[in-house]
C-alpha cells in the first residue's frame, strides 16, 4: 500500500527521532493521539489537564520548550492510516514517551486498542470520544491490556497518565496533590456560601 507524502514525511519524522536517542528530559512524556482532527474537541481536555499541571505542547522536536515535562499531539487514523498508526506506536518508547494517551470514536473505535497492541509495554490510556465507542475501547483480550476512562474524559485521562509518571516523579505528585486540593478548597468555597446565602439567593446568583 503506498503512502502519501505528508503521511511519508510523518513516519520518516518518528523513525528519524527513534534513531537520536535523545536524553530522556529532552523528549515528550506524555504522546496524545486521535484518529480524527474532529475529535480534537473531547480530547482538548487532556490538553487543558497537562497544561495546567505544568506540561508544555511540543510542537518542533529542535526547539523543545523549556518546560521539564511536555507532551505531544497528533492525527493517527487506525483505518485512514494504518501504517503511520503502526510508526507512531512502534516508535513510542524510543522516541521517549512514557505513556500515550489515544482517542477514537465511532461504534469501530481501534486506534486505542492497537496503539496498546503495538506500543506494548507503554502504558496506553483509551478515551472513548462518544459513548458508543466504549465498547470497542475497552474490548482488548487478556494479556493486551489497555487501561480507559469513560466517554468523553479525556481530563482524566491525563490526570492518570500524570499518575502514572509521578511514581518516578516526586515534583508531579506535588503538583497533582495541589491540584487535588484546590478542588476540594472550591467545593468548600461553595459550600460555605451556599450556607451563608441560603438556598434561593444562591440560586439566583448562580443564574445571573
Amino acid at each position: 500500500m503506498t503512502r502519501s507524502q505528508e503521511v511519508q514525511d510523518l513516519v520518516d519524522l518518528f523513525e528519524a527521532e527513534a534513531r537520536r536517542d535523545r536524553d530522556p528530559e529532552e523528549t515528550p512524556e506524555v504522546g496524545i493521539v486521535m484518529g480524527s482532527d474532529s475529535d480534537l474537541e473531547t480530547m482538548y481536555g487532556a490538553y487543558e489537564a497537562l497544561t495546567e499541571l505544568g506540561f508544555a505542547e511540543v510542537t518542533d522536536y529542535d526547539d523543545p520548550p523549556d518546560a521539564r515535562f511536555t507532551f505531544e499531539t497528533y492525527v493517527v487514523s487506525a483505518h485512514r492510516t494504518p501504517g503511520l498508526m503502526y510508526a507512531y506506536a512502534e516508535t513510542a518508547r524510543a522516541r521517549g514517551l512514557d505513556v500515550v494517551i489515544a482517542g477514537a470514536g465511532g461504534k469501530s473505535a481501534d486506534l486505542p486498542n492497537m496503539t496498546a497492541s503495538i506500543a506494548y509495554p507503554l502504558p496506553v490510556i483509551g478515551v472513548p470520544v462518544q459513548e458508543k465507542s466504549v465498547d470497542s475501547v475497552i474490548g482488548m483480550p487478556t494479556g493486551a491490556p489497555i487501561v480507559a476512562v469513560d466517554a468523553g474524559k479525556s481530563f482524566n485521562a491525563a490526570l492518570s497518565a500524570v499518575q502514572v509518571l509521578a511514581r518516578a516523579h516526586p515534583e508531579l505528585d506535588e503538583r497533582l496533590e495541589a491540584y487535588h486540593d484546590a478542588l476540594q478548597d472550591e467545593v468548600g468555597a461553595v459550600s460555605k456560601r451556599l450556607h451563608r446565602e441560603g438556598t434561593e439567593r444562591f440560586r439566583e446568583s448562580a443564574d445571573r
